[in-house]
């Protein structure tokens, strides 16, 4: 049964995955586009003040093994659907686990609320704290760091996220359901707002503070000459705000869309009956 439960977890988030890069690639392509355009722009100008500064110019280590464009198309298709896949499953795991422990939900319903779940635990309530930047924005320096901390955002919203509904279930008695769902979701926005003060921005990792001082981020500035002068503006806020709103609606459609297609299949194989905490009483009257 589990086995068949995270195949079709599987089925689903490659159906999602697909969705979400078609919706990325017309919603978010000209974005990742336009913020290439901005890097390659940006280099240039680079590379102006210094070779008027005498400096030599910095051609890095070799060059990329795939370039931009190809990393923006072709490399994020076939991450989607791998991360598709692979959330799918997760989220398989999630369900079975589930099953006879979360009260009276068919089994369609509680594919519906895990996929909900899923998409704030994982994507959105991290995103407030690290959003997505598209190509141009962050330092190589600091990618391990922002990796990890990403990570940590990620672990903590989720087991807050686990550990409300356990607190929601145990006050349900006491306060009755609507109000122990509010208690419960308080604690989790106190707890996992505690978490995103206490871990730091990414403008003020020790690197980035001591190459460019203290900012809120890693958004490009605009690049000055020796004097001042703006010579290549800053990377464009609009741009930014764009990509991040299609960055979520991505998300949102992959999460709908494993919800959306896991839970008739699960419906089919399980019945269309109540997944119950306890198994019902045998009927003994004969």
């Amino acid at each position: 049964m589990e086995r068949q439960i995270i195949l079709r977890g599987a089925l689903a988030g490659a159906a999602g995955g697909l969705v979400a890069f078609g919706f990325a690639r017309i919603f978010a392509g000209p974005r990742i586009q336009d913020a290439i355009d901005y890097e390659a722009g940006r280099e240039e100008a680079q590379q102006a003040l210094d070779k008027a500064a005498g400096l030599a110019a910095g051609g890095g280590e070799g060059g990329e093994l795939f370039s931009r464009a190809v990393q923006g198309n072709i490399g994020f298709g076939i991450g989607m659907l791998a991360f598709g896949i692979a959330m799918g499953a997760l989220f398989a795991v999630a369900y079975t686990i589930c099953l006879g422990r979360v009260g009276n939900v068919r089994p369609r319903t509680l594919a519906l609320l895990l996929a909900g779940a899923g998409f704030a635990g994982i994507y959105l309530v991290p995103f407030m704290k690290y959003p997505a930047n598209p190509p141009a924005i962050g330092h190589e320096e600091t990618i391990r760091q922002r990796s990890a901390y990403y990570v940590i955002m990620m672990l903590a919203s989720l087991l807050f996220l686990i550990l409300a509904v356990l607190l929601g279930k145990r006050l349900q008695d006491r306060f009755g359901t609507w109000n122990a769902t509010l208690l419960a979701g308080g604690a989790f926005i106190v707890a996992i707002g505690v978490v995103m003060l206490i871990l730091p921005a990414t403008g003020e990792l020790a690197s980035n503070v001591a190459e460019y001082g203290h900012h809120g981020s890693e958004t490009p500035l605009p690049l000055r000459d020796p004097s001042g002068a703006i010579v290549f503006p800053g990377f464009d806020a609009d741009l930014l705000y764009s990509f991040r709103l299609s960055a979520i609606g991505a998300q949102l459609v992959l999460w709908a869309v494993i919800g959306l297609v896991f839970a008739p299949m699960a419906e089919r194989l399980l019945g269309n009956r109540p997944v119950r905490t306890a198994p019902a009483k045998a009927d003994i009257s004969g």
